[in-house]
């Protein structure tokens, strides 16, 4: 009797489980398809940024000072957008990004570019609020890095202009982990993507940006030495570090030494050989 009690509750309880239990599936399933392609659209609107110019828009430093992004024109950018309320991924990614580009510095200059940190979360990444952020990352007052935020509309015009896509999540925002290589003339260049990415990922074409291609106020022999360090820079992955390898340079210049000895004893026996006999 009592066991008969307990299939009539039971069995409800089971079919019910079997009813609700598709469903249920279903939408965790639907979830990940729309994560997926959330992913995948997020990738794509990134890869699609490169080459696209980034527009003069207003922002505000740390200091509640208003600033140009066309100020910044006429040296290489590395842009990272992270929100100041993030407790994991965005200080990560941005202690990360500040030991890679400690390298890229080593091996270029400590002026040659510049590191713009945009806090895109306009309700709460106040300027205060990226003081502090920066300072817990270990970036604050570092040279060469600056620390913007900006309204609403500002924060999202940018955002298409560099192919970063985030949208709130109930754990705050999800959102692509990307950091903006931008040239000189404010074009997008490369996208660099993950938490602790490769160092040569962001370094390479920084190297390209500085060193690979001259620029109007060069002379001649900047752009010679410019190609020279481009050449003979080389990466350890011992080390995980750059350094100017003087061997390669050397041997360019014994080399091409040789060339020049080879062609000079060819032209004297071409000479010799055309000469006519004596009588």
């Amino acid at each position: 009797m009592h066991r008969n009690e307990s299939m009539r509750v039971l069995l409800p309880l089971v079919l019910l489980f079997a009813v609700l239990a598709p469903p249920a599936l279903a939408r965790q399933e639907a979830q990940g398809q729309i994560q997926e392609f959330r992913y995948k659209t997020a990738l794509q609107t990134s890869q699609d940024a490169i080459g696209q110019r980034l527009g003069d828009y207003m922002l505000t430093d740390d200091r509640g000072r208003a600033v140009s992004l066309a100020n910044f024109r006429g040296k290489p950018l590395v842009i990272s957008m992270v929100y100041t309320s993030c407790y994991e991924i965005c200080p990560m990614t941005t202690r990360h990004l500040a030991k890679v580009v400690d390298k890229a510095r080593d091996v270029l200059s400590q002026d040659a570019f510049e590191v713009l940190l945009i806090g895109f979360d306009s309700q709460y990444d106040t300027p205060q609020a990226m003081r502090h952020f920066a300072r817990k990352q270990g970036v604050l007052d570092r040279p060469g890095w600056h620390l913007l935020s900006g309204d609403p509309d500002t924060i999202a015009a940018l955002a298409r202009d560099l192919g970063f896509v985030f949208f709130p999540s109930p754990n705050g925002f999800d959102h692509l982990i990307q950091a903006t290589v931008v040239d000189a003339d404010g074009l997008v260049y490369q996208q660099v993507y993950g938490e602790t990415f490769d160092t040569q990922l962001l370094v390479e074409p920084l190297l390209d940006l500085v060193l690979g291609r001259p620029r109007p106020e060069q002379g001649l022999l900047d752009d010679i030495v410019n190609r020279v360090r481009l050449f003979c820079t080389t990466y350890d992955p011992n080390t995980d570090a750059y350094h100017f390898d003087y061997s390669l340079f050397i041997g360019m210049i014994i080399g091409g030494g040789i060339i020049l000895l080879t062609i000079l004893f060819l032209v004297r026996e071409v000479r010799r050989n055309r000469r006519p006999p004596a009588a």
